[in-house]
């Protein structure tokens, strides 16, 4: 690496000259290529930002001038280019790099960015505070377009244009979120940037002003005035100009000369501006390129891969497979997700039922109250959205939905530890957050074949919302039978014993089977239960149950605040029982990302780890 081995901040990128940032952006991509194809990560997304990141640490003076990420997996170009070019193979391993923006990684991380529409909000708050210390650092927040369906991104713009502070905005404009983007909002920027009539007079009085001498700089001032002149005649308006920013482009967010001179020209303005660059995702590598989609992440590559066909689908599979089935046996079931068409597993199910498939963009809070008037006029909406992500609906989810008791099925993808996006990307907080809302049925199948059934009881269930949680990991058993509507409210007992209850949620059932020969090999003979309902839970089960046993065990998947053995607790308690109760789960502490089979060790849910607290809780 000629340029990329002596780059330890954006200040040492300074010491080149513009007409080498060409080959230092060359670098990069093929640096994150080479690397992120070996160990894995999000490829697409960055290699379309590499020029703009380049240009903006050139021309700005970071870490005092403020960057501000919309989503981390964008900035891989901006972590090498910011000191951590010898780390950056450790990205999304344990004890590595995040593969998110992250404060406590370094201080050009000014804001953390895991999920998206954030970056304008966040910047302008930086902003106001700026002038209000009477401090004139530069504020720049680069926002997806995708990330513009959010609707935080559009209050930000509409108080940026009322407070009318510094703030550059750039719109990283390539037509894509995760899936391809869609609605109205995409459409506008397409027709911006495809203008011809601009374009072509533009496109001249560009090749104009590069072939000027130094000594008639006024002519180009003149040309610039004619350009923003055909700008105002071809596009009268724009909707950021309405709001209050001045706004320029589209321009090539591929050439780094005309980005680093329009960055240098609009800098010292002082108002609110719109940056629009059209960029490629999957810039420079052909296959990315073309299917920016299936490269937005590439996985590790092994040595030996195990040939995994005879493993059961993993729940995003079944729930794909499934969905389809109902909605074929079922005209009003509808499917609603946030730009997660493949995340989510909707593909077949978008391709098979067109009219009857809504993807609402990056926009969460929406999905879930237009959910809600689906379900009005006697649809069946399934939304699936990541337990992480369906916390920006939360409101929603309250007053649109419970409060009004319609029948809304939740398929909350992602619960749990979701391995090496980390704690921006983590579904643990879903149980305790769904458990508390009146009339919310919360619920968590051990396999495929009980999520099949439990999203089909879904279906049939009138009386108010319905979610379902599930794990990114193997659903152990799925042999697609005919679904079984299940008792609201009923558990299943896996094991029988008298010693020890183990009261096992969703995932944890089956590490809890998994450890029952070992407790019985030291004379511990344990009940285990399938609690697949979280909310309702078998109150006869507890009844009749519960008194036979002076321990208990509730072992959950999530943050015990609020979780599943809270309820157990408060439950036993309120029957002035004596049990003595271990609630295991999450820690009360924000997990970072690696491996989900090292991170489920690390939290204590593993089988070898739960088999010695449980030991451990019987011997005492």
């Amino acid at each position: 690496m000629k340029y990329l081995n002596n780059i330890k901040s954006p200040s040492d990128l300074k010491s080149y000259s513009p007409e080498e940032l060409e080959f230092i952006c060359d670098e990069l991509r093929q640096y994150i290529i080479s690397t992120i194809n070996e160990i894995g990560g999000h490829l697409a997304p960055t290699l379309g930002a590499i020029e703009l990141t380049t240009a903006l640490h050139y021309v700005y003076n970071t870490p005092e001038d403020k960057l501000i990420w919309d989503t981390g997996h964008q900035a891989y170009a901006h972590k090498v280019l910011t000191g951590r070019f010898d780390s950056f193979k450790t990205i999304r391993k344990y004890k590595g790099l995040s593969g998110f923006l992250k404060r406590t990684e370094s201080e050009y991380d000014v804001f953390g960015a895991g999920h998206a529409s954030t970056s304008i909000s966040a910047g302008l708050g930086m902003a106001c505070a700026r002038d209000l210390d009477n401090e004139k650092f530069k504020v720049v927040s680069i926002i997806g377009d995708g990330a513009l369906t959010g609707g935080l991104a559009f209050e930000a713009l509409n108080n940026a244009g009322h407070l009318n502070k510094q703030l550059l905005v750039i719109v990283n404009d390539n037509d894509m979120s995760i899936s391809p983007n869609i609605g109205a909002f995409r459409n506008y920027l397409v027709k911006i940037a495809t203008n011809k009539s601009y374009n072509y007079v533009r496109g001249k009085i560009g090749r104009l002003i590069t072939r000027l001498p130094k000594r008639l700089k006024f002519v180009e001032t003149l040309l610039k005035k004619i350009e923003s002149s055909a700008k105002n005649f071809f596009l009268p308006t724009t909707i950021f100009e309405d709001l209050g920013f001045r706004y320029f482009g589209p321009i090539d967010g591929h050439n780094i000369s005309e980005l680093v001179t329009t960055l240098e020209n609009i800098k010292e303005l002082n108002t609110p501006v719109v940056l629009h660059t059209i960029t490629k995702k999957g810039k420079g590598l052909d296959y990315a390129e073309h299917d920016p989609v299936k490269y937005h992440g590439v996985k590790e590559k092994k040595d030996n891969p195990i040939k995994k066909n005879s493993e059961a689908p993993i729940f995003q599979n079944v729930f794909a497979e499934v969905s389809c089935n109902l909605a074929k046996e079922n005209k009003n079931i509808v499917a609603i997700t946030a730009a997660m068409r493949e995340g989510t597993g909707l593909v077949n199910f978008a391709k098979e039922f067109p009219d009857r498939y809504f993807d609402v963009g990056i926009a969460e809070a929406h999905g879930v109250t237009f959910s809600g008037g689906l379900a009005v006029n006697g649809k069946i909406p399934i939304v699936a959205i990541y337990s992480t992500f369906l916390q920006r609906g939360y409101d929603q989810i309250i007053h649109d939905i419970a409060l009004q008791k319609l029948p809304v099925i939740f398929c909350l993808d992602r619960s749990g530890l979701v391995g090496e996006d980390g704690a921006t990307h983590h579904g643990v907080l879903d149980i305790a957050y769904m458990k508390c809302i009146q009339g919310m049925v919360v619920t968590a199948p051990k396999d495929g074949n009980e999520l099949q059934d439990l999203l089909f009881t879904a279906t049939n269930h009138v009386d108010g919302p319905f979610s379902i949680r599930y794990p990114k990991e193997s659903s152990i058993d799925f042999d697609n039978t005919n679904s079984n509507i299940i008792k609201i409210g009923s558990w299943e007992v896996i094991n029988k014993g008298d010693d020890i209850l183990i009261l096992a949620v969703g995932s944890m059932v089956k590490r809890s089977m998994d450890i029952v020969k070992n407790l019985k090999e030291r004379d511990i003979k344990s009940e285990v239960v399938n609690c697949r309902f979280i909310k309702p839970m078998d109150l006869e089960y507890l009844e009749n149950n519960c008194s036979k046993f002076s321990k208990i065990v509730t072992i959950e998947e999530g943050v015990l605040d609020g979780g599943f053995g809270e309820s157990i607790a408060a439950w036993s308690s309120s029957k002035k029982l004596k049990n003595d109760i271990l609630n295991i789960g999450l820690p009360n502490d924000f997990v970072d990302h690696g491996p989900r089979n090292i991170l489920l060790e690390e939290v204590g849910l593993d089988s070898k780890a739960l088999y010695e607290k449980i030991v451990k809780f019987v011997d005492r």
